[in-house]
């Protein structure tokens, strides 16, 4: 288990004091695929690496199975490194080396014998799928192979946390995809408690099982994916999970519209046809602003905007109809109401 208590990280710079971290305080569990999400700036790379103890925290600390990583010696924190590997999005493979020489770079330093450490480097190139690539150099190699090699080597002195800076950054979605697969498939062979660093909505929903929002160095909302993706409430994770219904209502609630959004929270009833049940069932013939769904475990997640005709009664009616669907939830748009309200 890894807690993040009260955690904070300052920086002085030129222009004065930077507040990258605030009062951060998280539980990742041993098995978690944990993903970490922000915009650029949030904090997220400053997080990670003050959890390896690359940066040590100004204020609170990082605990791994109950010990203070920040109480550690220089030597202590070696060892602890063996234990907490990491990927990042360059790689930074050694590009003089072969690709088995640089997974067998860390049990070297680990002072494994040589035999033993080459037949474990061999057999973590199979587990990532390049068992025909020892005696390839990283330039002969495409960037998702890069990776693999990569992961190869964090996962070399059998850690029990992996640590993913944007480690999909650099990728295209397919090979991002791959990745992925390969990253869950560890997780669920081996157990690793894996961290996941991204900007990217989507590699937190393929992989990871509980998250994190990152927002000017505090964290803003965090739980289960699912609850997480379905109904999002700070307006830092509407903005990354839905960015569509971000831009449309901003525009939209200029004009004084009446906006409604239908949460879809992975409920068999998300194939209901309810925008023309509701036409024709109550008379309000809503428009469809904008849409995004996503499948989750099997499961519809996702949201869809709709501005209503008519004023109050009509808005009260459809919130009334729509309320009555399962798995769905309805949020009226705040501006609106507050401007009913002051009239």
């Amino acid at each position: 288990m890894i807690e993040l208590r009260n955690l904070s990280k300052s920086f002085i710079t030129s222009s004065g004091q930077v507040d990258a971290l605030q009062h951060v305080s998280l539980t990742v569990n041993d098995g978690d695929i944990y993903g970490i999400i922000g915009m650029s700036g949030a904090g997220k790379s400053t997080l990670v690496r003050c959890i390896n103890m690359l940066e040590r925290p100004t204020e609170g600390s990082v605990l791994l199975n109950g010990r203070d990583l920040g109480a550690l010696n220089k030597k202590e924190i070696q060892l602890m490194r063996r234990k907490v590997t990491m990927i990042f999005q360059s790689f930074n493979l050694l590009m003089q080396r072969t690709c088995l020489q640089n997974i067998l770079f860390p049990l070297k330093l680990a002072h494994m014998p040589r035999q033993e450490a080459e037949t474990r480097a061999r057999k973590l190139l199979e587990t990532v799928g390049l068992p025909d690539k020892a005696n390839a150099y990283p330039a002969q190699l495409s960037g998702g192979q890069q990776q693999r090699v990569a992961i190869a080597r964090a996962l070399a002195t059998d850690p029990e946390v992996l640590l993913c800076d944007e480690a999909t950054s650099a990728l295209d979605p397919k090979t991002t995809h791959s990745i992925l697969e390969l990253i869950r498939q560890i997780n669920r062979d081996t157990g690793i408690t894996v961290i996941v660093i991204t900007h990217q909505m989507s590699v937190v929903q393929e992989i990871c099982n509980r998250v994190a929002i990152l927002e000017n160095g505090t964290v803003v909302e965090e739980g289960d994916v699912s609850r997480v993706f379905s109904r999002p409430q700070a307006a830092a994770t509407r903005a990354l999970v839905f960015p569509e219904a971000e831009q449309d209502e901003l525009l939209l609630g200029a004009q004084g519209n009446q906006l409604i959004r239908l949460v879809f929270d992975g409920s068999d009833t998300t194939n209901t046809p309810l925008i023309a049940s509701m036409a024709i069932d109550c008379g309000i013939a809503a428009s469809i602003i904008s849409a995004s769904t996503r499948t989750l475990s099997g499961r519809v997640y996702g949201y869809m905007l709709l501005e209503i005709p008519g004023g109050p009664d009509e808005l009260a009616q459809a919130v009334k109809y729509l309320s009555g669907t399962p798995g769905i939830t309805v949020q009226v748009d705040v501006e609106y109401r507050a401007k009913e309200a002051a009239q």
